[in-house]
């Protein structure tokens, strides 16, 4: 059973690649089930007034799920074709994502931080609001936001947990306990939330050089006994399933025998191939 939950298409203004060019690409690497998962529409700054092509507008939202549903019914019986969403949580804005994430059939929908405020820390275009920051302090905000996301019980799966990482800002290593503490008091949470978590691959291509989540919080992720299941977050139909052989391997070094996989926002594991 090979999986990939993470994808994203045209529709978001930052991806190439329609829907059906992802879904034929499954086929031909092998996938047993593709997620699409394209980003929620911005619902806390004005597109127009903000940086362009960070989401699909508002207007889409029903045309990608019509899209997505008749193509999963199209590619019946050559790829199990799963409907999802990586639907941002913003603190201050839950009426709005409930709205969306109980107003679509979707088979799963992933709870992602991208955004502090107005900040979205996952941008590069952004990376300039890092300057004078109290790194630990922008730590503190994430992680508190990644513990409210979990306990919402809008989200099936957590998105890139420690994404804050990406562009290398990390504490300074005297404050690594905090760090850790503040890991582990969001994972805790997930845990109790009995929410999945992705391992994904894409953060090896960033300037971090290492999957979202580090090995570090995998680790104390499956000694709470958190589901996993994997992600390319390819935004090109060619980068899908891009770093999932090296996730894989890395989840069954640490132990992991089974994927969670979703239908209906029902999970159902599967056994983990290496």
């Amino acid at each position: 059973m090979l999986i990939d939950y993470h994808t994203h298409h045209e529709r978001c203004g930052h991806a190439v690649g329609k829907l059906e060019e992802y879904i034929r690409r499954g086929i031909e690497i092998g996938l047993s089930q593709i997620g699409v998962s394209d980003h929620m529409p911005l619902l806390h700054v004005d597109p127009a007034e903000y940086y362009p092509e960070m989401a699909m507008p508002q207007d889409e939202l029903p045309r990608y799920v019509e899209e997505a549903l008749a193509l999963k019914e199209k590619y019946r019986g050559q790829i199990e074709v799963r409907v999802g969403l990586e639907a941002d949580y913003i603190e201050g804005w839950e009426e709005r994502i409930e709205s969306i994430v109980r107003g679509y059939p979707w088979d799963y929908v992933i709870g992602s931080v991208h955004f502090l405020g107005e900040w979205d820390v996952s941008d590069f275009r952004q990376v300039h609001h890092w300057e004078g920051q109290d790194v630990f302090a922008v730590y503190e905000r994430y992680y508190d936001a990644v513990t409210k996301a979990a306990k919402t019980g809008f989200y099936d799966i957590m998105g890139h947990l420690d994404v804050i990482k990406r562009f290398g800002y990390k504490p300074e290593p005297a404050l690594q306990a905090e760090n850790v503490r503040l890991e582990r008091q969001a994972l805790t949470t997930v845990a109790e939330a009995g929410v999945a978590m992705e391992l994904n691959a894409s953060g090896l291509s960033k300037p971090c050089a290492e999957m979202f989540p580090s090995e570090r919080i995998l680790q104390t992720a499956i000694g709470l006994g958190i589901p996993l299941t994997l992600g390319s977050d390819a935004h090109d139909p060619m980068k899908l399933g891009e770093h999932l052989d090296t996730a894989r391997a890395t989840l069954y070094r640490l132990g992991v025998r089974e994927l969670a996989t979703f239908a209906g926002r029902q999970r159902t594991m599967v056994p983990l191939q290496p």
